[in-house]
């Protein structure tokens, strides 16, 4: 068994401390200067990568859909237009990557096709995500997998037999696999957490995290709690912004508060074996009932 990845400078998966990833997604609308407050966040909370999203737009904007009109940040457009917007081209994918190098944090992507894979690797991403909806498209998932990064798949709006048709498809080696749910703003009673437990038996060789939707951070700490190796959350300046993405997503100050709750559940975490701590010297001598342990 061997369920451990290294991803950029860190290893993830058993004994390692738990990855954390914020994703930007498509958060930053198309502002450069919203993408680097966003990164200054995450460097700023601890997160050990951000993640975007990577779109050729007429691949990926169904024809139906293109010539609808939209709402947009830059007034009304149809739906093909603004997915042109939201996009960054090399230009700004070069600074994006210059400044993650400045602040020392990773930075990767979600490529919804496979001209996006071509598109990202010339960045040399520490890595390469699946999202959800992608499960089932198995070129784009060997596509990615065909750059020898590890790949993070994501399984939200996925059956078991789906995810198991994926794994059987790819294998073990470098996948990690993140439990999902795809509802944004995700309820508790959906989101579903023992299937963690669930995929760390399906599949021991692979580190199983968790990438949340949910409003809130306690459900990414039991994630954790449960064994989750690595957790991906939306990550926003403010969630009342304009956005599909944007209700779902943690606010940086909510972003601290997540990351360092989770080095502090890891250092909970302990040994499992039973000793008796120099900080518990004074009050045994003071409290303890009885004086001599009796033997076992």
């Amino acid at each position: 068994m061997n369920n451990t990845i290294q991803i950029g400078n860190r290893f993830v998966g058993k004994g390692e401390p738990v990855f954390v990833i914020g994703e930007i997604g498509i958060n930053h609308n198309g502002s450069m200067e919203i993408a680097k407050k966003l990164i200054d966040g995450a460097a700023l909370a601890g997160c050990d990568a951000v993640k975007f999203q990577k779109r050729t737009p007429e691949l990926c904007v169904p024809k139906e859909q293109r010539d609808i009109i939209r709402e947009t940040p830059w007034g009304k457009m149809t739906y093909l237009e603004y997915r042109y917007l939201m996009e960054f081209d090399a230009a700004q994918y070069a600074e994006i990557d210059r400044y993650c190098k400045e602040r020392k944090i990773m930075w990767f992507a979600s490529c919804w096709d496979e001209e996006s894979v071509d598109f990202i690797e010339q960045f040399k991403p520490v890595c390469y995500k699946a999202a959800s909806a992608a499960l089932t498209d198995l070129p784009l998932l060997r596509k990615k997998q065909g750059t020898n990064k590890p790949l993070i798949l994501s399984t939200g709006m996925s059956t078991q037999h789906e995810i198991e048709y994926a794994m059987n498809e790819l294998g073990t080696k470098n996948i990690l696999i993140a439990h999902s749910t795809s509802t944004y703003p995700c309820p508790p009673e959906e989101l579903n957490l023992k299937m963690i437990s669930t995929l760390q038996t399906k599949y021991p060789d692979c580190p199983i995290g968790y990438s949340g939707h949910e409003t809130g951070l306690a459900p990414t700490w039991a994630a954790v709690a449960m064994g989750a190796k690595f957790v991906e959350r939306h990550i926003t300046l403010d969630r009342a912004m304009w956005g599909s993405d944007q209700a779902a997503s943690v606010e940086i100050g909510g972003l601290m508060r997540l990351v360092s709750n989770i080095r502090d559940i890891e250092k909970a975490f302990g040994d499992g074996v039973k000793k008796v701590y120099e900080s518990e010297l004074g009050p045994r001598k003071k409290l303890r009932r009885v004086r001599e342990a009796v033997a076992a």
